[in-house]
């Protein structure tokens, strides 16, 4: 049988050190930093994240998000996860203006996105650029373990979709001219298949229209409660 390699370099041992010795934690987190971050921190305030609410940034890399949701939030009220801590302390370390503002104990490894530590006054939650480095159990298991945030009001993510059945099964073309796949990084969905996913873990999804880089596709889900 056929040994299938991983095509995600976020998985290659030694990743994050050697990117984050070599100066590149802005880099390994996809490039784009100022424009992809004013993004992620505007699709939040549109859907209604204010001063006063708690937010969770899943897959939060080198705080491309952090340095502008910090500042904007009130002391304390950011938590970030990410499957390797030490490109969230890169990102403090190197990229907050005022890092009193964030204990850097709010910065967690959390690989399985299980959110351990994270208190219960989340209101909004972002995963940008995140589930198409990932196959889709990944996203099951966000939607499952974010129930547990009571307060939870909206959960950003982008992911890539494919047109149609027949698509999906190959190599597909987006329009920003990235290739995704079904079976490997980076991945793409059907629509359909997305949402069933959600509603089986108890969410609601609704497509937003941002255009967004390299043509991921933003969601908003909120909790069927």
């Amino acid at each position: 049988m056929a040994t299938i390699v991983s095509t995600n370099p976020y998985e290659t041992e030694g990743f994050y050190d050697t990117a984050i010795a070599a100066g590149q934690h802005r880099a390994i987190v996809g490039g784009r930093w100022e424009e992809t971050g004013r993004i992620e921190l505007g699709v939040l305030q549109a859907a209604g994240l204010l001063p006063h609410h708690h937010l969770l940034d899943i897959g939060a890399g080198a705080l491309r998000l952090g340095c502008k949701a910090v500042p904007y939030l009130e002391p304390g009220h950011y938590w970030a996860t990410d499957a390797a801590r030490s490109i969230l302390l890169a990102g403090y370390n190197a990229e907050l203006s005022d890092p009193a503002r964030l204990d850097p104990v709010q910065l967690i490894e959390d690989a399985d996105f299980a959110f351990p530590g994270i208190p219960n006054t989340i209101t909004h939650a972002i995963a940008f650029a995140v589930f198409p480095h990932l196959p889709a159990p990944h996203l099951r298991r966000a939607f499952v373990n974010l129930h547990r945030f009571e307060k939870l009001e909206t959960f950003l993510f982008t992911v890539f979709l494919a047109p149609d059945a027949a698509a999906s099964k190959t190599p597909f073309r987006q329009p920003d001219g990235v290739v995704t796949h079904l079976d490997r990084a980076p991945y793409h969905l059907l629509v359909e298949d997305l949402t069933a996913l959600a509603h089986a873990a108890g969410w609601r999804l609704s497509q937003r229209a941002d255009i967004l880089p390299r043509g991921q596709i933003l969601f908003a889900a909120r909790p069927m409660r």
